[in-house]
């Protein structure tokens, strides 16, 4: 069997890596921008950071806004056609995930017409050509949308969010620039830091982890573990790092999967609105533990990359234990809710269950779930 890698043709990392785009767009021949950005960035004149780079350089862009935290499928399709009559042949996504997959939606089906439902991308969607270029300024430390080949669509007449998984959506170009993520206020930073690292443990151990993005993981799992108190702080270092840590995690786990932190995490977004970091962040220790016993020796070395002394000399339960309490104490030491009180209700957790065996992060969980050890998770977390 082999083992496939997808990256980016091009990265740039750093403080000012946003004045790297126009030599990036005229090496290209590409004309017009087509700019993805949410309207809380445009507000606070995030956005223009990239914008006055364009003007500056004499590059002719439109700028859609129209995007939700949570995309749905509508707003997929008001983009599609507002590309279509923008003149665009390219796009800059400006933002934290949302951006980033309303963008990569867009492009593939104008590329791709024929998955102009967009419910029929879901899971490893069929499609065969490049979506339209994208050029990738992340504004989050966390989803690593800018190197991955995934995104995430809201059925909201279905209550349900939806993976697709395409190696055509990938953005050509990722300028990760920490001067882009310094606006973030403590409690964003925190949650798409936990995110990050929550893509870095799942990716790690679930089923399809080899040697490589091994190595992705837990280099990543060191430097968040590192970064996040710090970046939560606002420390110029502790961004920097994130910047960088979210970035390798990216590059592991778009390649190889997730697990049932993420399945339970989108069920509680499709329902509840509540935000994707956050959620993540509750779930992460809880589920940890349920995967503990499925995990070999895995354990040992996330708790090593945390910081955790001592963990050689302890026993495998004890590591395993270790590696799940270093995880809680960094999502408390940042100010997230340690459960789902005040989010879930009872009664809707047979739905959430569901919705979470249902969705394509599950199959990579490292320990295979039931229908009701999920309901079990949920409610332990009540």
């Amino acid at each position: 069997m082999a083992n496939r890698i997808v990256l980016n043709e091009t990265s740039y990392h750093g403080a000012g890596a946003i004045r790297e785009i126009p030599g990036e767009v005229k090496r290209r021949g590409l004309k017009k921008a087509f700019v993805c950005s949410d309207p809380d960035l445009v507000k606070f004149k995030v956005t223009d950071k990239v914008l006055n780079v364009l003007i500056d350089n004499k590059l002719d862009y439109e700028l859609y806004s129209d995007i939700k935290p949570n995309p749905t499928i509508e707003n997929v399709q008001a983009g599609v056609a507002a590309f279509k009559d923008s003149g665009a042949d390219y796009i800059i996504a400006i933002g934290g995930g949302s951006s980033m997959d309303t963008a990569k939606a867009i492009g593939i089906i104008i590329a791709n017409p024929e998955f102009e439902d967009v419910r029929s991308l879901e899971g490893v969607a069929p499609t065969k050509k490049p979506c339209v270029p994208i050029i990738a300024v992340p504004t989050t430390a966390g989803t690593a949308a800018e190197v991955t080949i995934n995104y995430v669509i809201t059925d909201v007449e279905k209550k349900r969010k939806f993976v697709c998984v395409d190696v055509h959506d990938i953005p050509v170009v990722a300028v990760v620039d920490s001067d882009m993520m310094s606006t973030m206020p403590k409690g964003l930073t925190a949650a798409t830091g936990m995110d990050a690292l929550t893509h870095a443990i799942e990716g790690y151990i679930t089923k399809a982890a080899w040697e490589m993005t091994d190595m992705f993981h837990l280099k990543a799992i060191e430097i968040i573990s590192r970064s996040l108190r710090s970046a939560v702080k606002g420390e110029k270092e502790g961004r920097e790092g994130m910047a960088l840590g979210q970035y390798i995690a990216g590059m592991g786990f778009s390649n190889v999967g997730l697990g049932i932190v993420h399945s339970m995490a989108h069920a509680l977004g499709a329902v509840y609105d509540t935000p994707h970091g956050v959620a993540n962040a509750i779930l992460l220790p809880t589920v940890m533990r349920y995967n503990a016993e499925a995990t070999g020796e895995k354990y040992r070395d996330i708790a090593k990359a945390m910081g955790v002394e001592g963990v050689d000399e302890m026993s495998l339960e004890d590591a395993r234990n270790a590696a799940c309490d270093a995880v809680a104490k960094l999502s408390k030491d940042v100010g997230i809710p340690e459960n789902l009180k005040g989010i879930v209700k009872e009664e809707d957790i047979d739905f959430l269950a569901q919705s979470a065996m249902d969705d394509a992060c599950r199959p990579g969980n490292p320990k295979d779930p039931t229908k009701e050890d999920i309901i079990s998770l949920y409610k332990s977390l009540l």
